[in-house]
């Protein structure tokens, strides 16, 4: 009797031992992974450019005295969203013009009076054809000379040639101009581009074509936007070359809108990758998670180039060994792994 009551605690204590031990072995962790293989192949690199909207070259407009003239209303004021058409600033001849109209006028007149009464002499056989042309060419050239002036008093009220943006106002209310002076200037609705400054030895890697990623602010999204031009030339104050890139109409930039974007260039060489999202950080230092036979191993890293969607790999892995690009927050060091 003595012995079943020995024998049965050692059993049940055996019994519970082998049940933790199943147990444990049922909540060994496993997390769902997704893999990415490392490749070698020509790595790529995010350029970081800052720059200003500005219009573009062939957006630029200007309205200005079409004849000497006074500045007589000014109807608008730098930055106004005007349409076509809409008056921008009145003039008024000045005194000299208003005389040089008015003589003009008086000579038409009378130069057509002398054709006029040429022609009849010339049907009473009184005058030649070589006289009655010699005055209808004179009348000719006092009616261009007349009409000239009245298409320049007609052109004192100056409109918007287009819808757009009014950039600069020149002039000011009694101001006198001389012919050709500018008034204002205006900049037609969605003909913007950006200016990028880049350093000179960088712009060489960025050709017209290339995706530019803008980035967001307060008052607009990310713009994809196409390279337009390149000008390796150095500017003086900046010291650095220019990147064009021309922006949709709707994209809402204003003229003087600082801006930052990215470009993505080929970097020097072929190099080993991974996929950006496999990349994780422990206190400035950058990690891993490789997995080979179903368990992650961490893998401490050294990086280069990122182009954002793929990052260089200078130390720390080979190519095609598989790293985990989702659920790498989950995972520790030795974990086993499924894939998703």
């Amino acid at each position: 009797m003595t012995r079943f009551w020995i024998a049965a605690p050692l059993a049940l204590l055996a019994a519970c031992s082998a049940s933790d031990e199943t147990d444990t072995a049922a909540v060994t962790p496993v997390a769902l992974v997704t893999l990415a293989p490392a490749t070698q192949g020509a790595a790529r690199e995010d350029m970081t450019l800052y720059g200003a909207v500005e219009p573009g070259p062939e957006g630029r407009m200007s309205l200005v005295a079409p004849a000497e003239a006074t500045v007589a209303e000014i109807r608008v004021a730098t930055g106004t969203t005007v349409r076509q058409g809409q008056v921008i600033a009145r003039l008024q001849a000045s005194a000299q013009g208003r005389a040089d109209a008015a003589k003009a006028a008086s000579d038409a007149a009378a130069a057509d009076k002398a054709f006029a009464r040429a022609t009849r002499m010339r049907g009473d056989g009184l005058m030649s054809d070589a006289d009655v042309e010699t005055t209808r060419a004179a009348a000719a050239a006092a009616d261009a000379l007349r009409n000239s002036f009245a298409s320049r008093t007609a052109g004192f009220v100056l409109r918007a040639p287009a819808a757009g943006t009014v950039d600069t106002v020149a002039a000011t209310v009694g101001d006198q101009l001389q012919a050709g002076a500018a008034v204002a200037s205006m900049v037609r609705a969605g003909a913007l581009r950006v200016r990028f400054g880049i350093d000179p030895d960088s712009a060489q890697a960025v050709h017209p074509g290339m995706t530019i990623r803008i980035a967001g602010t307060g008052s607009h999204a990310p713009i994809a936007a196409a390279v337009d031009t390149v000008d390796a030339n150095v500017n003086p104050q900046t010291r650095l070359a220019s990147v064009y890139a021309r922006v949709p109409a709707a994209s809402g930039l204003r003229i003087g809108e600082t801006l930052s974007a990215t470009v993505a260039v080929a970097g020097a060489g072929d190099a080993l990758t991974i996929p950006y999202a496999a990349l994780l950080d422990d206190g400035g230092q950058p990690y891993v998670f490789v997995v080979a036979g179903g368990v992650a191993h961490r893998r401490d890293v050294e990086t280069a180039a990122s182009s954002g969607a793929r990052v260089a790999i200078t130390k720390g892995m080979r190519a095609g060994e598989r790293v985990v690009t989702a659920g790498g927050t989950a995972v520790e060091d030795g974990m086993k792994v499924r894939t998703r």
